[in-house]
C-alpha cells in the first residue's frame, strides 16, 4: 500500500464500528480523501484534537488500489480552531459551516490547491482574531467565485459592492482594515445563501444552526 503525507484540512469525521472513525480530509495535492482512523473513538491519545473540523496539518495515510477508504496513520496539526482566542464563540460557531462548505464543493481525488489554500487561510485568520462575520462573507464570495458561479447583483447596495471590491483584492487578514456595516453583512449573507442553495440544490445544515445561534 503506497504511503502518502500531505498537507490537509480535516472536514468531518463519523463513527465506524465501536472504536474507529472515518475521517474526511482535503489534501493540498490529491483532492478530497476518506480514511479510517483506527481506535480513534476509544483513545484520544493517538489523534487528540487533530480530528476537529478545519484542523490543518500533515496527514499520513495509506491507500489500497481499488478501495475507497484509506488508512490514516498519523495527523500532525499545524493550525487548529482550538487556537481561536478565548471568548470568540461566534468564530467557533462558524467552524462547522466553513468545513461543510468545503466538503460540499471539494471533489474526491480531484486536486484543488486553491480551495485548500482558501480554507487554510480562513483558519489562520480565525486564530489571529479576525472578525468572523466579514470573514464568512469573504469566504463565501471567494468560494462561489472560484467555482465560477458568482454573478454580481445589480441591486446590491453601495456598501455591499464596496465590501466585495475590497474582498477581491485583499487577504483574509486585510479584512481588519475593511469597515463594513452589520446591515451590509446581513445583505451579503442572504445573497450568498441563495446562491449557495441554488448551486448545491439544498440548504446547508450548518447555515441553519448559525441562524439559530444568532436568535
Amino acid at each position: 500500500m503506497p504511503l502518502f503525507t500531505s498537507e490537509a484540512l480535516i472536514l468531518r469525521t463519523y463513527a465506524l464500528g465501536e472504536s474507529d472513525r472515518i475521517v474526511v480530509f482535503l489534501t493540498r495535492d490529491r483532492g478530497k480523501k476518506r480514511g479510517v482512523a483506527k481506535n480513534a473513538r476509544q483513545s484520544r491519545r493517538r489523534f487528540g484534537g487533530a480530528l476537529e473540523p478545519m484542523t490543518c496539518g500533515l496527514v499520513t495515510y495509506r491507500e489500497r488500489e481499488g478501495r475507497d477508504l484509506a488508512f490514516v496513520e498519523q495527523i500532525a496539526p499545524t493550525q487548529s480552531p482550538l487556537c481561536i482566542p478565548a471568548g470568540a464563540d461566534d468564530a467557533l460557531g462558524h467552524v462547522g459551516y466553513f468545513a461543510e462548505l468545503i466538503d460540499e464543493w471539494a471533489q474526491d481525488n480531484d486536486p484543488n490547491e486553491t480551495l485548500f489554500r482558501l480554507g487554510a487561510s480562513v483558519v489562520d485568520a480565525m486564530t489571529a482574531g479576525i472578525a468572523v462575520e466579514p470573514l464568512a462573507r469573504y469566504f463565501e464570495y471567494w468560494l462561489l467565485r472560484l467555482q465560477g458561479v458568482y454573478e454580481a447583483d445589480p441591486r446590491a447596495s453601495a456598501g455591499a459592492r464596496a465590501f466585495l471590491d475590497a474582498a477581491r483584492t485583499c487577504s483574509p487578514f486585510g479584512l481588519q482594515d475593511v469597515t463594513v456595516a452589520v446591515t451590509v453583512l446581513r445583505e451579503l449573507e442572504a445573497a450568498h445563501r441563495a446562491k449557495i442553495a441554488m448551486h448545491l440544490e439544498k440548504e446547508l445544515k450548518s447555515a441553519r444552526v448559525l441562524r439559530e445561534m444568532r436568535r
